[in-house]
């Protein structure tokens, strides 16, 4: 089989014979008179005679031409030139991208091609008798390969890259790294080597030509970012090695310089002065220091300190967080009569030093004058509180202790003194307004009170508004007044049947004094108990007594009582004293002195409760008695308020009951006829009415009104005379029932509601009650009753459609 190459094969001839440099390939050249071979290789090989054989093609990308792109050409020996043979193509791309002739084993491409997309394709070809469509060799795979051309520029990873790198840096620091790549086929030429170079950036930055790291180029003296911050730097890759014609790339990158503690802060100005008034309280705000870094973010965080001057003391510096101010506060309060000026000394410095570029001593100092002014200040006293002693017996307008306040400012106005009294609500106590003298109002008890804690206020006589308050102390001393008693009541009782000398109780005294040297009681029996006395005491000497029996027996029938009077005596000047009476019950006891059997007595004279109290608390008693009685009466004789107040005032009768009525039509409720015919059914109501079991008392409330005879002629009286007659029948007849109320209180039902209402025979509108209307038979015109407005007009239209019925 012979291959012939032609189209492309004087182009690239060498690097053609390199890629077909596999042993026994065979390449022939077709000119017009005859084909000559030439074969590389190791070593001669012999000619084999084969039907195909080939293993690839090759193919140049991006073919701009119009006509087909020749490949090569297909020959088989079994091609005689007689027409009969046909070739057969097949694989990727055939009859799209690949075409072959079939008479003659002509392989073009039908399109540009792009080795980027696709290096290679992989066919398969064979040729086929037309006549007969048999197969007259096997069919076999070549490939067709993509030649590389450098139709790709490079491309980098960011279209914009962003770094940093500390101010001051060495020169060389790397900063950051860009990447380009480039699709040409990196195994073919020149094509995808790649060299980056900066176009822009010179002279702070470089970048290295092969691996594409920007790095700074100038030293840590220009690269300063108090001087500028931001840097943009273009760079460019170039493929081909960077030879002249490579296509080329670009980036931007944006390098910004971040921030080092290189600068000290500094102030604003070498001297401050600010003014305070003296009144001002501690921690109130003199005034604020401002200091400039220019440095940013944590290297230009500062303190302020005040290392010298008068005022050190006196005032503060501190640092705001937020503004990096130094405030100066009040420490100490100020007197502007002490020393109305201060000066002192401040230094400020970062927080956080880096040693490299700044030391420890990098501060800046600056002088501050802090002026005092004088304000109108109120009285000051010389002490911050008093303390006094009084003895509690100490008589009315006794001088108990003096205060003194004086004004602080420099006309030393007078100061007067008073007491507040929301501190001595009782007035025990009052100050010479002049000097300051405390002295008594009232008397004293120190049992009652032991301290008083009183206010003293002091004000200027030329402004009263400036004033000022300071607390007394005032502790009242004892004295003996007071006499001991018995520390409390003793229930003290003596078997009949004891010992002479027994001790049946032990009792002990209290003072409410409270002498320095403490408590010393002495106990005695009184000398109106001394005489034929059934017991005695004896001091123990511990300021306890012990009560002892003078007799072996004792008669609990002959006397269940005994009443020992004990005088008790303090140790005190002036001695006071006190006589308590101890009670003794007599009791039987067991043979062991244990208690069977005492007499139940009121101790009437005993300690607890005294004959005074026990006369109030009977009177009380009594008193309290007869307010009840006094009630009770009251209550029993009030009269019930009567229900008809006047002649007028007479209502309908109401009752009420739980049953559900007919309506109108139900007229076995109540009987109406005694209205319409009040003298013919007068007898039959008396009588009827008449209770048997009840004599009546009372008569009635209105002498009943007789109507009178009617006329000669028997005309009978209109409707709308009614007001006279028919207003009396009712009358009497409400009269008969409110007198049946009234003297019956035991006629059922008892908790009916009776209500009784009547406009009286004087009224325009004469009665409203549908009672009086029944006396009369006669029809009556209700159209009046549609000019009563909307309310009535339902009514109108019942009492119109019934008369309109019946007519």
């Amino acid at each position: 089989m012979r291959t012939t190459l032609l189209g492309v094969i004087w182009l690239c001839l060498g690097l053609y014979l390199d890629a077909l440099s596999l042993s026994g390939q065979r390449i022939e050249t077709v000119d017009g008179e005859g084909s000559q071979a030439a074969v590389r290789g190791e070593k001669l090989l012999k000619r084999v005679r084969r039907g195909w054989m080939w293993n690839q093609f090759f193919l140049t990308e991006e073919y701009t031409g119009s006509d087909y792109q020749y490949i090569g050409k297909l020959q088989s020996d079994q091609d005689h030139g007689n027409g009969l043979v046909k070739y057969v193509l097949s694989g990727e791309g055939a009859g799209s991208i690949f075409v072959i002739d079939e008479n003659n084993g002509d392989l073009h491409a039908t399109r540009r091609l792009d080795r980027e997309e696709k290096a290679f394709y992989i066919l398969k070809a064979t040729v086929v008798n037309k006549r007969t469509g048999q197969k007259l060799e096997p069919e076999t795979e070549f490939i067709v390969k993509l030649h590389d051309i450098n139709d790709n520029e490079p491309q980098f990873s960011k279209e914009v890259y962003t770094g940093s790198v500390p101010e001051r840096s060495d020169i060389g620091t790397s900063v950051i790294q860009v990447t380009a790549t480039d699709a040409d086929d990196s195994m073919y030429g020149s094509s995808a080597k790649l060299v980056y170079s900066i176009s822009q950036g010179h002279p702070y930055f470089s970048v290295d030509p092969n691996t594409g790291v920007i790095r700074t180029a100038l030293g840590p003296g220009d690269m300063d970012r108090e001087q500028r911050e931001h840097y943009q730097v273009v760079i460019e890759a170039k493929d081909m090695g960077g030879q002249r014609g490579g296509l080329t790339g670009t980036t931007v990158v944006n390098i910004t310089l971040t921030d080092v503690n290189d600068n000290p802060p500094r102030f604003t100005q070498s001297i401050y002065q600010f003014r305070v008034p003296e009144s001002s309280k501690s921690g109130t705000p003199v005034g604020r220091i401002q200091a400039t870094d220019r440095d940013i973010g944590k290297n230009s965080e500062m303190y302020f300190t005040i290392v010298s001057g008068d005022g050190m003391d006196m005032f503060e510096i501190s640092t705001d967080k937020d503004t990096q101010e130094g405030v100066i506060t009040v420490s100490k309060p100020l007197d502007y009569e002490k020393k109305p000026s201060y000066t002192v000394e401040i230094q400020v410095q970062n927080t956080q030093v880096d040693p490299r570029f700044m030391s420890a001593g990098s501060k800046d100092m600056a002088t501050i004058r802090i002026g005092v002014e004088d304000v109108d200040e109120p009285p000051l006293f010389d002490k911050a509180s008093y303390l006094m002693e009084v003895k509690e017996d100490a008589e009315v307008g006794v001088a108990v202790g003096s205060v003194s306040a004086m004004d602080p400012d420099g006309v030393r106005s007078m100061v007067k003194y008073s007491i507040d009294r929301r501190t001595d609500m009782d007035r025990l106590f009052n100050v010479h307004p002049g000097n300051g003298s405390v002295f008594l109002l009232k008397g004293l008890d120190r049992e009652e009170t032991a301290w008083h804690n009183i206010s003293v206020i002091a004000t200027e006589f030329n402004n009263p508004r400036q004033s000022s308050h300071v607390p007394v102390y005032i502790r009242l001393l004892d004295i003996n007044d007071n006499a001991p008693t018995f520390a409390t009541i003793y229930e003290t009782f003596v078997c009949e049947r004891t010992k002479a000398g027994q001790r049946i109780q032990t009792v002990s005294a209290v003072d409410a004094d409270e002498p320095s040297s403490g408590h010393k009681f002495y106990f005695s029996l009184a000398s109106e108990g001394t005489h034929r006395s059934n017991f005695t005491v004896r001091d123990n000497g511990d300021n306890t007594a012990g009560i002892l029996t003078r007799r072996a027996s004792y008669s609990r029938l002959h006397q269940s009582v005994y009443l020992v009077p004990v005088v008790i005596t303090d140790g005190d000047y002036p001695m006071q004293s006190s006589t308590g009476t101890l009670t003794v019950r007599v009791c039987t006891c067991d043979r062991d002195g244990n208690i069977e059997l005492c007499n139940a007595v009121a101790l009437s004279s005993s300690p607890g409760i005294s004959t005074g109290a026990l006369i109030a608390i009977l009177l009380c008693a009594i008193i309290l008695l007869m307010i009840v009685v006094l009630f009770t009466a009251l209550k029993r004789q009030r009269k019930q308020e009567p229900l008809i107040i006047s002649k007028e005032d007479v209502r309908d009768n109401v009752v009420s009951y739980n049953d559900e009525g007919g309506g109108e039509e139900d007229t076995q409720a109540f009987d109406i006829g005694a209205l319409r015919h009040p003298d013919a059914a007068a007898a039959l109501e008396e009588s009827a009415k008449q209770r048997r079991d009840i004599i009546p008392t009372d008569t009635l409330l209105y002498p009943p009104h007789r109507r009178p005879a009617p006329a000669a002629s028997g005309l009978i009286m209109p409707p709308v005379s009614l007001g006279s007659r028919d207003n009396g029948d009712v009358r009497e007849f409400i009269n008969q029932r409110v007198l049946e109320n009234d003297c019956n209180p035991t006629a059922p039902p008892y908790d009916s509601l009776a209500t009784y209402a009547y406009e009286g025979a004087g009224s325009v509108a004469e009665s409203l009650s549908s009672l009086g209307s029944a006396s009369s038979e006669a029809e009556q015109d209700y159209h009046y009753l549609s000019d009563w407005g909307p309310r009535f007009r339902k009514l109108a239209d019942l009492y119109g459609a019934e008369d309109s019925d019946f007519s």
